[in-house]
Order: C-alpha cells, then structure tokens, then sequence
C-alpha cells in the first residue's frame, strides 16, 4: 500500500462516511455507469482518505510519484521554483478534480500542490489505478479524459499568457473559475476567491498592482462587485465579450 504523504493526517474509518460509490462529486471524477459491485471495487483502490492543512504541501517537487490525489473538499494551488528563486503558480484544483498527474512521466513530481484552505483527499495508488483501468475501460476511458483536460487547461494557459492582455487575462480566469464551481453545484455569480491576487498574478503572468487595477476597474465599470475575497459578478456578457474578442 502507498505511504500517507507526511502532511496527509488520516480521517478515522468510523468518521467516514463517503466513499466513492456514493461520494456526491462521482460523476465529476469517475464514470457514470458503473455497477455497485465495480463501484466497490474502486473503493477499495482509494489506499487513504485524508486531511490536509492550509498551508500544508500534499506533495513537493522531487518527491517520489506514487499516487494521484482526488480532491474531497478544499482548493489546492500547484507552483514550480524557477531559476532565481521565485515561485511560479502553475494552477488551482478543487474539489473532484485530480492532483499528481505531474509525476506520471518520470515517476517524480515536478511541482509542489499546496492547500489553500484546509481540504481533504482521497489516494489512489497510481499502480492499482493502471490494474483497473485495465479491467474497466470506462475507467481508461475517463483517465484519458481527465489528462486531456489537464492538456487543454495547459493550452488556455499558454494563450493567455501569449496574446491576451491584463484585462482579458483575468475576464478569463473568473470565467473559467465560475464554470468549475458550476458545475460542482455553485453560484455562477458568486463567489470566494480562496487564492490571494498575488498568486492570480503570478498564474496569469501579472504583477500583484496590474491585477489589483483591473478588479478596480471592472467594479467601476459595473462587470463586477468586490468586496475583499468576495466576488460578484454582475455582467457575465461583459466578461465573455472581453475573451472572445481575443479568440
């Protein structure tokens, strides 16, 4: 069985009361379909189910790849060290989304995941997802799926970072943000930010005043209202006219 990553406090069996046949965020993660009996199966792939602090790192760069974590509860951010020392946001995950897929080429990770609110994970050891994905090719199926996604979010990024500018930027990012809490059963109109403006500027290649601005002006324009961490948005056409007209 996987070692419990050293941040990963354990959640007692007893206190436990979802697992993956009938964890509600299933179908975000896992195929629909699937028979109880399967459903089982999976349950018993998950080696841990687990807490992890704000603050706390799920795993770092160069640690060994072991395991593939689907996010319970909480937001994660993922972050690389560049050459002078300073942290680049690479990305955030929340709840039934996967973290580690960064290992599966060198069996090391290559980034650092690190809690932004206290969350919790589940583990599943990467070799017995390999066995029962080989077993049930719905569950292939739906790894692909999940890894093309991740491909195309690299994708989006990249363009933002290449020919947008700042306003767009962000346009696109809460956008993509309130799709995702969406489709978790969320407001699409409001919301908390769980990362600080600085790591939105670090992930969207701006510095902490240009993305301070553009909130600023997107409230005085009446796109939307900002109150701390606390966003709402008014004008989502305003927002997806600022992104299409860049594509």
């Amino acid at each position: 069985m996987t070692a419990t990553p050293r941040n990963v406090k354990p959640i007692k069996a007893d206190s436990l009361k979802i697992t993956c046949s009938n964890c509600n965020l299933r179908e975000l993660c896992l195929p629909v379909g699937f028979s109880n009996q399967e459903l089982q199966r999976l349950d018993t792939m998950v080696a841990t189910r687990g807490s992890v602090r704000r603050g706390d790192t799920l795993f770092r760069s160069g640690d060994p790849f072991e395991a593939v974590y689907a996010v319970r509860t909480g937001f994660f951010k993922t972050r690389v060290s560049t050459d002078d020392g300073r942290d680049q946001v690479t990305g955030f995950q929340m709840a039934g989304e996967l973290l580690g897929l960064d290992g599966i080429s060198t069996d090391r990770h290559s980034c650092d995941a690190v809690a932004l609110e206290d969350s919790q994970v589940c583990v599943i050891p990467y070799a017995q997802l390999e066995q029962l994905s080989r077993e049930f090719p719905d569950l292939q199926r739906q790894f692909h799926k999940i890894m093309s996604r991740e491909i195309v979010r690299y994708h989006g990024v990249m363009l933002l970072l290449g020919s947008m500018r700042a306003e767009e930027r962000l346009a696109a990012f809460l956008l993509n943000l309130t799709q995702r809490l969406q489709a978790r059963g969320f407001s699409q109109s409001s919301l908390v930010l769980r990362m600080t403006r600085e790591e939105i500027g670090t992930y969207l290649g701006l510095k902490l005043e240009t993305v301070s601005r553009c909130f600023s002006k997107f409230q005085e324009d009446g796109v939307l209202l900002v109150k701390q961490r606390q966003i709402h948005i008014l004008d989502h056409e305003a927002l997806q006219k600022l992104v299409n007209e860049n594509c």
